[in-house]
């Protein structure tokens, strides 16, 4: 401990000493929506921050791990000024984690910061990354005495589309710095509250995000590199808001006098943010995210983020796209209060649609109309499709034909498609627990809604592959479960679940899992005695994020239970081969079994039509079944083998 205070106060006392003039310490966070570990991090280090009046934070949204997709991100549209910032052909910053790390250049890890461009273990943190950042690190930096003050006032216009930025930077005490030194002015939003997460590791919330900088963050107002006591400059920055700010009320300027050639920032200050009068906020939409009818009677909750009253509002629906009659009330909402509304009743058809609701006729005008829409998806369920189901995800288009997602917390991650980590053929589909930090955030995936009418002792089948991402005792508790309703969900009954270790496949893993051949399961799941000839059933798989691994299905059956009845442990994943496999002619399947048994083999097509079953009495050991293709067009086809001992579904591929 002795060692660390004195390395610390060698290294304040490095910033020379000046007449005393209070100092705001910069506090530089690299960040990213992509960034698991970030996501887990901000939430306790914005309130940290927040409750320190010697810090002011601005966060930089960079592509660590990797970047947000090309459509509209809080990276994305700040892209070339992140860029210069962060990476080692840009301004140079050091990585460097802890006083005895490998030096590198660029900032390579996220999350990482940086105390008015020095590391925050010269303050006394253990290393850069956020997690150490603390009241006694920020008042350390704090405590580093500086000549300079700074002042800024700020002049918008009618529509706050504008602004100029009235700047004075006095010494009190002579300074010469080492290199150039540049004032640097950026516009940053103090808060943003997203619907649905930007990026894909569930961040919704951001707080000092760097919007925009004047003239540029790379370019910056060149100050003298030479000041005398006493010593004053003034000069304005003229500042276009660019169209993709959020939220107009939360805009701020934050400048800081920073020297290129130590990197040290020498004096930090942040504007109030502007007194908006006119402006209505769409918070949240709710409505059902299925139902079993032909309509929703969504309703909306809007915040006045002005100052005056809002007496009347004009909301236009839209589903799938399409405006609806467009909906006026009046209202009577303060400024800072907010109001649910209740809108009409809307019908659609049967299927996934995207309900969304655009804000446009506020009373006295709206300054800021990028806070006015949002969306939300939905399903209505009004046709039962004949079984059986049969899945295997080879098709491009997910969720496949018939088949719906629905995400009643609002959570960022959902169910996808993986093109190549199918079992036993292209295509599965993944749950992303890798990158949801959500922690207990639940999605779901439903089967076609199905009529079972005829289909007695209903089984549904499926491959399984998931890795832990932590070692034993702190493994996750990442969750799949499968629900069965025959009332249309107004009561779901659990008829399987597996979470950690019991759901695990594989070894665990601390790259993004993606499942080898050998690292699935077969589950045979039996579907409640109320779904058997049913007319009207829904099932669904729910996955809940402990934030670990990947999770996989594949070959997902709905069908008639075998008539020598399905025990509950399957058959072994390498009981089963399908050769030659793509086939021109015919197939053959080697069938290894534990005992004798009778089989029943069932080939069903790409669209779920059985195009051929047959039955064998088998012998313990090896056994080869011939599978006659010259009828089958080309394609790919589920093999799906009941034995007493479980079942086993593989895929086959005809070429002709």
């Amino acid at each position: 401990m002795k060692k660390n205070l004195l390395a610390l106060s060698l290294i304040v006392s490095g910033y020379m000493a000046f007449a005393q003039v209070p100092r705001k310490t910069l506090y530089e966070e690299f960040t990213g929506e992509n960034c698991g570990p970030c996501a887990s991090t901000n939430p306790n280090l914005n309130l940290t921050l927040a409750a320190n009046p010697n810090v002011i934070p601005i966060k930089w949204q960079v592509p660590i791990p990797s970047a947000p997709s090309a459509t509209w991100s809080l990276y994305q549209t700040n892209i070339t000024e992140i860029n210069w910032r962060y990476q080692a052909a840009g301004y140079g910053y050091q990585s460097q984690n802890s006083s005895t790390s490998t030096v590198a250049n660029g900032i390579n890890s996220a999350p990482s910061g940086r105390f008015d461009g020095q590391h925050a273990w010269t303050f006394g943190a253990t290393s850069d990354h956020p997690f150490y950042v603390s009241n006694t690190v920020i008042n350390n930096a704090a405590a580093a005495t500086t000549p300079f003050a700074i002042n800024m006032a700020t002049t918008w216009d009618a529509t706050f589309s504008n602004a100029v930025v009235s700047v004075t930077v006095s010494a009190a005490s002579a300074f010469t710095s080492s290199a150039a030194l540049v004032y640097r002015l950026c516009l940053i939003e103090r808060k943003i509250n997203f619907p649905t997460a930007p990026g894909s590791n569930g961040e919704k919330d951001f707080e000092d995000v760097v919007r925009k900088s004047y003239p540029s963050i790379q370019a910056g107002t060149s100050l003298p590199t030479t000041w005398t006591a006493g010593q004053t400059q003034t000069f304005t920055v003229a500042c276009a808001i660019p169209s993709y700010i959020v939220d107009k009320s939360q805009m701020a300027f934050v400048g800081f006098i920073q020297d290129d050639g130590n990197k040290k920032v020498w004096q930090a200050f942040r504007t109030s943010q502007p007194s908006i009068p006119n402006d209505a906020k769409l918070v949240s939409i709710a409505a059902p995210s299925f139902s079993c009818a032909n309509s929703i009677a969504p309703s909306v909750v809007v915040k006045n983020n002005g100052s005056n009253s809002i007496t009347s509002l004009t909301i236009t629906p839209y589903i799938d796209g399409t405006a609806q009659t467009a909906f006026t009330t009046a209202v009577n909402i303060s400024g800072g209060a907010t109001s649910t509304i209740a809108l009409s009743t809307y019908t659609a058809t049967g299927g996934s649609h995207t309900f969304s609701v655009n804000i446009n006729g506020v009373s006295g005008g709206d300054v800021n109309t990028a806070n006015n829409t949002g969306s939300q998806p939905f399903a209505l369920v009004q046709n039962y499709f004949s079984g059986p189901v049969t899945e295997p995800y080879t098709a491009v288009t997910f969720p496949p034909t018939n088949w719906f997602m629905t995400n009643a917390d609002g959570g960022a991650a959902s169910w996808s498609r993986n093109a190549t980590a199918g079992f036993g053929g292209a295509g599965a589909a993944k749950y992303d627990f890798y990158n949801n930090s959500a922690l207990g955030d639940a999605d779901d995936l439903f089967l076609p809604p199905t009529n079972l009418t005829g289909i007695s002792n209903p089984v549904l089948t499926f491959d399984v592959a998931y890795a832990f991402y932590t070692a034993a005792p702190s493994n996750e508790n990442d969750k799949l479960e499968v629900f069965c309703s025959t009332n249309c969900g107004a009561t779901w009954t659990s008829i399987y679940m597996k979470a950690g270790t019991t759901l695990t496949t594989a070894p665990l893993t601390t790259a993004a899992f993606v499942p080898t051949a050998a690292q699935w399961r077969n589950e045979v799941v039996a579907l409640p005695a109320a779904a058997s000839n049913n007319a009207s059933v829904l099932v669904k798989f729910t996955a809940t994020s402990d934030y670990g691994n990947n999770l996989y299905i594949d070959n997902v059956n709905l069908n008639q239970a075998s008539p020598t009845a399905i025990k509950s442990n399957p058959v072994n994943a390498n009981s089963v081969n399908v050769f030659p496999n793509p086939t021109k002619a015919d197939a053959y399947l080697n069938i290894n079994l534990q005992e004798a048994s009778k089989v029943n083999i069932s080939i069903v097509n790409a669209i779920g039509q059985i195009v051929l079953q047959k039955e064998a009495e088998l012998t313990f050991g090896n056994n080869t079944v011939k599978i006659d293709t010259k009828d089958f067009s080309s394609g790919l086809y589920n093999v799906l083998v009941e034995t007493n001992n479980g079942s086993m579904v593989k895929k086959l591929t005809v070429s002709r």
